[in-house]
């Protein structure tokens, strides 16, 4: 009884998921610089770098269509609450980042849902938050994905625009079953080779 007495509990940590996608994965290895399936301890006060360039980034990608600096992962908590968030910034001041759609500019900062889809070069990142306790520090693990996380989570993925019962789009044209009105009106643009009988 006294030995449980002297024992510290571990905190859980809250531990950011990090998987990537890019559709050469398989014939360029661009991951070979990071520790894949393994989790490492961060601290939290300390901004999580990722690019290229493995002396100025936490973490490297070996690419050279990624930034040297392509983004900045930033923890932090909120007077209304004792977890740790996240904020993602762009530190390309070429590259494009776009999370969840929305687009970001050169150290541009959006804070990060528990679970955000972010594009860069050709990447598609699925960064997923584990909620812990521990505030000093959490956890990041670096895995791979076989497909492309936009096609998982319906982001990115094109859709019908929908048509509201007028029959006009939101772009004024009239459609009708489906196509716009100025291709009904054409006609068809191949003939059946059977003979219709009056």
């Amino acid at each position: 009884m006294e030995l449980s007495q002297g024992l510290e509990t571990e905190e859980l940590m809250t531990c950011v998921q990090i998987q990537f996608y890019h559709p050469q994965q398989a014939s360029r290895a661009p991951y070979r610089l990071l520790p894949l399936g393994t989790r490492h301890k961060h601290q939290a006060e300390d901004p999580l770098r990722l690019g290229r360039d493995s002396q100025a980034c936490t973490f490297a990608l070996h690419d050279t269509k990624v930034s040297r600096k392509q983004l900045s992962l930033q923890a932090y908590r909120s007077a209304r609450s004792p977890e740790i968030f996240f904020t993602v910034q762009n530190l390309s001041q070429k590259g494009r980042l776009s999370v969840n759609g929305s687009v970001l500019g050169y150290l541009e900062r959006m804070d990060l849902p528990d679970k955000a889809l972010i594009r860069f070069a050709e990447y598609e990142v699925l960064i997923c938050r584990e909620v812990g306790e521990a505030i000093g520090s959490f956890e990041v693990e670096f895995g791979v994905l076989t497909v492309p996380p936009s096609r998982e989570t319906g982001m990115g993925v094109p859709s019908m625009t929908p048509v509201m019962d007028t029959g006009y789009t939101d772009t004024g044209l009239l459609v009708t079953n489906g196509f716009p009105a100025d291709l009904m009106s054409r006609g068809p643009s191949e003939m059946d080779e059977t003979i219709l009988c009056q």
